[in-house]
């Protein structure tokens, strides 16, 4: 069914999702593989490590294309490093980053986060500092856990038309969601493999309006659930390129997935998603100012970076807890039970270094979609994203390789025909079909999503 090489790589990344719970993030290959990994002794990290080191040689002297060897190259190395911090082996943060994920990191401006604060300070005036006025905010607004469940199935059922238009869901494709409680993000995607995917919803995640339309869109349509199904179709099935069969964290997959999703809301709704998102919930008796949610979140999304300055003062610099505490709370904005949470999450020996993904995912790929040039649109940037292998090296060549972008059946999305994404808040330029938009309608997630 694989080449052995795949296999290899399948079996390494299996084994170490036996060493380590939550290190696989999906897996729907071939069961006799599965109870092999299961049944044979488990090797220790190092062991994996020089297992991994061995593969890539025998990678690199297959007959795989050049793009299979180069994928399978990068999570082999991604993979590697892993099994390393397992063993024990210091691995500074910045290196594993590096490696991992293929990108460079960077505390950033508070410049520009004191701007963010005061637009934010704008939209809400009162009485209270401007981090009791946000929550206060984020409680006028919010969808209880009694609702939660509903209200994101109401506008993912929105979205899922729009999005099989788009990009041509398979057939039979399903998302089923379920509340959970005390998680440390807000969603999760299993995709379970056939098309359907189980989204996990923390009861906490309805605090904030603007966490529907973002966990539709970011979770489901169009983006884990999407593209997961859209792969399974083309890559595996079609081309029969089992690699991708299995999705592990800390590769750099990851950090291409995971700005897709972080840009799914303005790939797919676009400039009004918050009264879009209001006239849904309005139909269950649920009542919100999304317009200024919108608005707020628009300011609020230009301080995404601080989640990943919090991770390079703890493991770079060296920052105890309660420092990144309060740098948290008083750029993020969060309040300390929160920022708590959230360095809790980044502790986290095989999280530490997640939050890049959604940051300098969001960042590489909302800049690639803007090199668009004449014969390519932002949408057929994305639909090439959902169903192509891209590694985060290929996002700094503007030219997509070996894909024939702007044929075939995509259906453009109104938001991103022909518009730039517009850099810091990333959202689109609409043009004149935004009445039509909200018809069909879309939706996506929000901070600890994944």
């Amino acid at each position: 069914m694989y080449e052995p090489e795949v296999r290899e790589y399948l079996r390494i990344g299996l084994l170490l999702g036996r060493l380590v719970e939550g290190f696989v993030d999906c897996w729907f290959g071939d069961p006799a593989l599965s109870r092999q990994v299961r049944d044979e002794p488990l090797p220790t990290p190092g062991e994996l490590a020089r297992q991994a080191t061995d593969v890539m040689a025998r990678v690199a002297d297959s007959s795989l294309s050049l793009r299979r060897k180069r994928f399978l190259h990068a999570h082999l190395v991604a993979m590697r490093c892993s099994a390393l911090r397992l063993s024990g082996r210091p691995v500074p943060f910045r290196d594993e980053v590096r490696t991992c994920f293929q990108v460079e990191v960077e505390v950033g401006d508070q410049d520009r986060y004191a701007e963010a604060h005061d637009e934010i300070r704008a939209l809400l005036p009162g009485d209270g500092d401007l981090r009791t006025r946000l929550e206060r905010f984020h409680e006028a607004n919010t969808v209880g856990p009694d609702h939660l469940q509903l209200a994101v199935q109401s506008v993912s059922d929105a979205l899922r038309p729009l999005v099989r238009d788009r990009h041509g869901l398979p057939a039979g494709e399903h998302v089923r969601y379920e509340v959970v409680h005390d998680k440390p993000w807000h969603a999760f995607n299993r995709y379970l493999g056939d098309y359907r995917s189980l989204v996990m919803l923390d009861s906490r995640a309805g605090r904030n309006l603007a966490a529907l339309p973002l966990l539709a869109t970011h979770e489901s349509y169009p983006g884990h659930h999407t593209e997961h199904c859209l792969k399974e179709a083309g890559l595996v099935r079609r081309c029969g390129e089992g690699e991708h069969t299995l999705v592990v964290v800390n590769t750099p997959r990851c950090l291409v997935a995971e700005g897709m999703a972080e840009l799914a809301l303005a790939a797919s709704v676009g400039d009004g998603w918050g009264a879009w998102t209001s006239g849904i919930l309005a139909g269950h008796g649920v009542r919100v100012d999304g317009e200024r949610v919108e608005a707020v979140m628009r300011s609020w999304w230009k301080l995404m970076g601080v989640r990943q300055d919090a991770a390079i003062l703890l493991h770079d610099r060296g920052a105890s807890t309660e420092d990144v505490v309060a740098y948290l709370t008083r750029w993020l904005l969060l309040p300390e039970q929160r920022a708590r949470h959230m360095v809790d999450f980044l502790t986290d020996p095989l999280w530490r270094a997640y939050t890049v993904t959604y940051v300098e995912g969001r960042r590489l790929v909302s800049t690639w979609l803007d090199a668009h040039d004449g014969a390519t649109t932002a949408a057929d940037r994305f639909h090439h994203l959902l169903r192509a292998t891209v590694l985060p090296d290929d996002l700094r060549d503007p030219v997509p390789s070996n894909h024939p972008i702007g044929q075939g059946s995509v259906v453009v999305p109104r938001t991103a025909d022909g518009q730039p994404f517009v850099h810091g808040a990333r959202q689109p330029v609409l043009g004149t079909d935004l009445a039509r938009s909200t018809v069909d309608g879309p939706v996506a997630d929000t901070e600890g999503a994944r």
